[in-house]
């Protein structure tokens, strides 16, 4: 809104011309979501538990601690999350930027699949929520949607290209394939940060951090300049992107006011897989797929730990961990939960690091 009133009256009001700049509105956006997030979370979270009078179901075969700490805390968080972030975004964003709406849109389709797994998770009072397949399949489709809308907002020449990190010129095309590698780099994504969603904050800061990362990617990929001195390729529009990822590293930080130990409410599915999703559709879209793999590591290696898991016991009848995902595996040998938690953070830091890295190192 405040780009559009400085677009239309900058000439009659000079100052108005700060609104253009996507370094201020990326600011603005960061403590618009954050205050907003301060100044309703209450309100949300008690409308949350009014009809949560149990909270989130906790795994039966989970840590005991989790049966005896965490029970009745809401869940669904993830609606506060997302009611920051569009009301920050429709402040500080350009809503003539088709990238905003894409990856806006993203974060509403996967953020309705999570709140109707969380709601039937608390209607039954059990923690399996939506059908396995069903639930597979919407995120297969909404990705499907999204990709579409990606690569007609592209330019011929990079719609279906993949640019490997460390290298200047490893590019692949895969043409018509590359549908294929956007479902999974979205659906993906939206998983990896839900099965890491297990303790409090231990997601939330990793995809704050991640964010802030392609925030100064989404930055200098939409920027002539700055992509032709790093050698990577230039997106036309995606800068604003950066925009996007202040206003969602603002309501995640937030949320994090009200899910720092012990937690006040948990983000749920509808948070995790809108988070998730709109990550990864962020990296298609500033073409840094791989490098979401690098900066978003400890996600990945949360996924692994459970297909490591699951492979290893229906082929040999034996757990590689105590218990998956990898968070859970630690808890059983005894680690503290905030131990578990800061040393993930710091494990995110460093890859997030790693990869910013790529940027230079071809």
């Amino acid at each position: 809104m405040f780009n559009f009133l400085s677009q239309e009256y900058v000439n009659t009001f000079s100052y108005l011309n700060l609104f253009n700049y996507i370094t201020f509105r990326t600011g603005a956006a960061i403590l618009t979501s954050l205050f907003f997030s301060l100044i309703f979370g209450e309100i949300i979270i008690k409308k949350l538990s009014s009809f949560q009078p149990i909270g989130q179901p906790i795994r039966s075969d989970g840590p005991v601690n989790h049966i005896i700490k965490k029970a009745g805390t809401p869940t669904m968080g993830g609606i506060m999350i997302l009611m920051s972030m569009t009301f920050s975004l429709f402040l500080w964003a350009d809503l003539a930027n088709k990238f905003i709406w894409i990856c806006f849109l993203t974060s509403l389709l996967f953020g309705s699949i999570g709140f109707i797994d969380d709601y039937i998770k608390i209607k039954f009072n059990n923690n399996k929520g939506i059908k396995a397949t069903t639930k597979i399949s919407l995120q297969l489709i909404f990705s499907l949607i999204i990709i579409y809308f990606i690569q007609i907002s592209f330019s011929n020449n990079i719609v279906g290209i993949l640019n490997f990190p460390f290298f200047k010129n490893l590019i692949i095309d895969f043409g018509i394939y590359y549908y294929v590698i956007g479902i999974f780099i979205i659906a993906g994504s939206a998983n990896a940060v839900n099965l890491t969603d297990g303790l409090d904050g231990l997601a939330i800061v990793p995809i704050m951090v991640v964010a802030m990362a392609f925030a100064f990617i989404a930055y200098v990929t939409g920027n002539v300049i700055f992509s032709d001195y790093l050698q990577i390729t230039y997106i036309e529009n995606s800068g604003e992107l950066t925009v996007f990822c202040g206003a969602l590293i603002g309501s995640s930080l937030g949320f994090l006011w009200f899910n720092a130990p012990p937690a006040k409410v948990f983000m749920g599915d509808t948070g995790s897989l809108a988070l998730g999703s709109a990550l990864g559709s962020i990296a298609i879209i500033v073409k840094h797929e791989i490098v979401l793999a690098i900066i978003g590591g400890l996600f990945v290696l949360e996924t692994l730990s459970v297909i490591v898991q699951v492979i290893s016991f229906k082929l040999t009848g034996k757990r590689v961990f105590r218990m998956a995902p990898l968070h859970h595996h630690y808890e059983k040998k005894g680690w503290a939960e905030s131990t578990i938690v800061i040393r993930f953070w710091i494990i995110t830091i460093v890859l997030a690091l790693i990869g910013l890295a790529t940027l230079k190192i071809r």
